[in-house]
C-alpha cells in the first residue's frame, strides 16, 4: 500500500486503495452465526430503566383525541408543531421517557453533544426565536431546546411521559385506534403517528456470556453516574483506580472515550471496526453573524446541506463543514475539467478524503500498531462519520489501550472481563457503546404491536419486506401515519427529514379533520408503484452499501430484499422533498383512499 499522506493518490494508488477496501470488508465481513445482538428483554431489562427520573403516578386515561403522537423526540415534536400550526388542537404526546428529547433525553453520557451544525439540526430555532451558543451544540443545550419547542407549542398539554404503549389496535366501527399502555391507559385517536425513530431502543451485542459479567455494566443510553461519578461535563471521579471496558467505537464512544480515559486507573477500548474521525474546530455562535442573518435563514442553511449531501453542486454550501467536504472537492474538481463524469468525480474525492483522514491518525498517534488499526478503510459515508478533536489524541495516554478484534469482535464476556483472542482483560465496569435498534417493524422495536385491518399485525403484513406509500402510509392500517428514513427521503440532518414528513402529515390530517374524511389509507395499485420504486432507484445505494464494510447501515453486511426495501428514498432527499410538495399542491390526494365526506380534490393553500 502507498504511505498515507497529504498529497492526493495518482491513479494507481487509488486502485490499491480499492483492493485495500475490498480485503477489509472480506475480513469483517460476518459467517454464519456472527454479529448476532441480543434483545434487551431478554434478561437485560434492567438495562433499559430510566435512570434519571421516578415516574410519576397519575390516573390511567379513558379520553379521546385527534391525534395520538407515539414518541417526544424531535420527530413527535416536529409533528406536533405542525399539526398546532395547521389547527390541530387535540394532540398527545405519548413518550417513554420522563420528558421530551427522545434520543437527547436518553444520551446524557460525558462528552454528549450533535455532529450535524446546531443551526441546522436544532428544528425550529426561528419559530421559538433561539440561537444556539455554539456550532455544534451539547447534548444538555439540545434537551432544553426540545423542551423549548415544547413549551412554545402547548405540547406539554395533556402529554403522557413515563408510559410505554403496548398495544395499539384499529376499530373499524369507530375508525379510530385504540391505544393501550403500561400505566393502565385506554385511549381511543382519530389518527395515530409514529415517531419512535430509529434511535430509541439499546441493542446489546450477542456475545457468549454477555449475562455472566459480575462487574458493573450499562448502556451508554443509560449512563450510570452512580457508578462512574461526576457528570456529561465533570469528571468521572467514582472511576478512580478502576478498570473500564467500553465495547464499541461508533459516534458515541468517539465522544464518551476521552472523559472516561481522563478518570479511569485503565480504559480498554474494544474495537471491531474503527469509525472515520475528523476534526470537529467547535466555535461559539458569532454574534455579528446572527445579527446578519435574513429571515428564513434556517430553512436555507438547512436546504443548503441536503443539496450538498445530495450531489446539487448548483446551490452553493452555506455549512461548509466535515459533512459536505466531498461536494466542495467535486467543485473544484469540476473547476478543473468541466467535462468530467461526475460519478468518477464522487469516487475520487471520497478515496482522496479519507487518505487525509489516514494521514491525520498517522500524525497524532505515537504508536504505530494503534495508529494502523485505528485506520479506517472504507468510503467516507459507509458509516456514520465522527468528529471530534480530542479521540485520537486519548491513544498516546498510558492509561488506555486499544484491543482490536480485526473485525471479529470479542470473542467472549466472562465473571471478570472481556476475551478478545484467547486473553482475558479484568474489567471493574463494562459500557456497552452497541447502538440501538434500527431495523424491522418500527412498532414491534418500540415494544409493542399494530393491529390493523381484521387484527392484521405489522410485523404480519412486512414479512417479507416494507411496503408503504412514500414511507409514510401502509394498507390495512389507516390513519396510522409513519415518520421515518425507510421509504422516505433520508438525510444525516434527521430533523430535516421530520420536519418535511411533518408538514406533509399536518396537511393531510388538517384536511381530514376539516372535511370529515373518516379514513384514508394507501390503494394497493399506489403503495405496489411505490415499492417499486423503491426498489428501482435504490439499486446505486444497494450496490454502494454491499461495497462497505458491515455495520448497522448495511444491515451488518446481510444483503436481503427485505433490506432493499427498507432503504431510502434513492433519488436523493431533495427530490424527496419536492415530490411531497408537488403531491400536496396537486390537491388530489393521488394514491390514497379517503373514504367520509367531502373526500374529494380540494382547493386549499399550501406552503411553498
Amino acid at each position: 500500500m502507498p504511505a498515507a499522506d497529504n498529497n492526493a493518490p495518482n491513479q494507481t494508488d487509488l486502485d490499491a486503495l480499492r483492493e485495500r477496501y475490498r480485503i477489509e470488508r472480506e475480513r469483517r465481513t460476518p459467517r454464519k452465526g456472527e454479529r448476532r445482538y441480543r434483545d434487551i428483554d431478554d434478561g437485560f431489562a434492567h438495562l433499559a430503566v430510566d435512570p434519571y427520573a421516578t415516574p410519576l403516578e397519575r390516573a390511567a386515561l379513558h379520553d379521546a383525541v385527534d391525534v395520538l403522537i407515539i414518541g417526544g423526540g424531535f420527530g413527535g415534536l416536529l409533528a406536533g408543531a405542525r399539526l398546532r400550526e395547521a389547527g390541530v388542537q387535540r394532540t398527545r404526546i405519548v413518550e417513554a421517557g420522563a420528558d421530551v428529547g427522545g434520543t437527547w433525553y436518553w444520551n446524557r453520557y460525558p462528552g454528549a453533544a450533535c455532529d450535524i451544525e446546531s443551526y441546522i439540526y436544532l428544528p425550529l430555532l426561528e419559530e421559538t426565536g433561539y440561537m444556539p451558543v455554539e456550532r455544534y451544540s451539547k447534548a444538555a443545550e439540545i434537551r432544553a431546546h426540545a423542551q423549548r419547542v415544547a413549551r412554545h407549542f402547548r405540547l406539554y398539554d395533556d402529554a403522557c411521559f413515563s408510559t410505554q404503549v403496548t398495544s395499539l389496535d384499529w376499530d373499524a366501527s369507530q375508525a379510530c385506534w385504540i391505544v393501550g399502555t403500561n400505566r393502565g391507559d385506554r385511549m381511543s385517536a382519530r389518527f395515530v403517528m409514529l415517531t419512535t425513530g430509529p434511535l430509541n431502543r439499546p441493542k446489546l451485542p450477542g456475545i457468549r456470556g454477555v449475562e455472566r459479567f459480575r462487574g458493573h455494566a450499562f448502556h451508554t443510553s443509560r449512563w450510570d453516574y452512580a457508578c462512574t461519578g461526576g457528570s456529561a461535563t465533570e469528571p468521572l471521579t467514582a472511576l478512580a483506580g478502576k478498570r473500564v471496558g467500553i465495547i464499541g467505537t461508533g459516534a458515541t464512544a468517539i465522544q464518551c472515550v476521552p472523559p472516561l480515559a481522563q478518570s479511569a486507573e485503565h480504559l480498554y477500548v474494544f474495537q471491531r471496526t474503527p469509525s472515520s474521525v475528523d476534526r470537529r474546530d467547535n466555535a461559539p455562535t458569532d454574534p455579528a453573524w446572527v445579527a446578519a442573518l435574513p429571515e428564513g435563514w434556517q430553512r436555507q442553511r438547512i436546504e443548503s446541506f441536503t443539496a450538498q449531501l445530495s450531489g446539487n453542486l448548483a446551490i452553493p454550501d452555506l455549512v461548509a463543514d466535515g459533512w459536505t467536504v466531498l461536494a466542495r472537492a467535486m467543485r473544484a474538481m469540476l473547476a478543473r475539467d468541466p467535462t468530467a463524469d461526475p460519478s468518477a468525480l464522487l469516487e475520487r474525492a471520497d478515496l482522496e478524503k479519507m487518505v487525509q483522514v489516514r494521514a491525520n491518525i498517522e500524525a497524532t498517534v505515537r504508536d504505530t500498531a494503534t495508529a494502523e488499526a485505528l485506520k479506517p478503510w472504507f468510503s467516507l459515508f459507509c458509516k456514520r462519520p465522527c468528529f471530534h478533536d480530542n479521540y485520537l489524541a486519548v491513544f498516546n495516554r498510558p492509561n488506555v489501550t486499544l484491543v482490536d478484534t480485526r473485525g471479529r469482535g470479542v470473542e467472549e464476556i466472562t465473571e471478570k472481563g472481556v476475551v478478545v483472542a484467547g486473553r482475558e482483560y479484568p474489567l471493574d465496569c463494562l459500557i456497552f457503546a452497541t447502538g440501538f435498534e434500527v431495523g424491522g417493524d418500527v412498532a414491534a422495536r418500540s415494544g409493542f404491536s399494530i393491529h390493523g385491518v381484521n387484527g392484521l399485525t405489522l410485523a404480519e403484513k412486512w414479512s417479507e419486506g416494507m411496503s408503504s406509500l412514500h414511507g409514510m402510509h401502509t394498507r390495512g392500517f389507516p390513519n396510522c401515519l409513519l415518520v421515518g428514513p425507510a421509504q422516505s427521503g433520508m438525510s444525516p440532518n434527521f430533523p430535516h427529514m421530520l420536519d418535511e414528513q411533518a408538514r406533509h402529515a399536518a396537511h393531510l390530517i388538517a384536511h381530514c379533520l376539516r372535511a370529515g374524511v373518516r379514513t384514508e389509507e394507501p390503494t394497493a395499485e399506489a403503495e405496489n408503484a411505490w415499492v417499486a420504486t423503491i426498489l428501482s432507484l435504490g439499486e446505486s445505494r444497494r450496490r454502494f452499501l454491499e461495497s462497505c464494510t458491515p455495520g448497522y447501515y448495511n444491515a451488518e453486511g446481510h444483503d436481503s430484499e427485505a433490506l432493499a426495501r427498507s432503504l431510502p428514498f434513492g433519488a436523493g432527499p431533495e427530490v424527496f422533498v419536492d415530490l411531497l410538495r408537488k403531491w400536496r399542491a396537486a390537491g388530489n390526494f393521488a394514491g390514497l383512499e379517503l373514504n367520509g365526506a367531502h373526500a374529494g380534490p380540494t382547493k386549499e393553500n399550501h406552503e411553498p
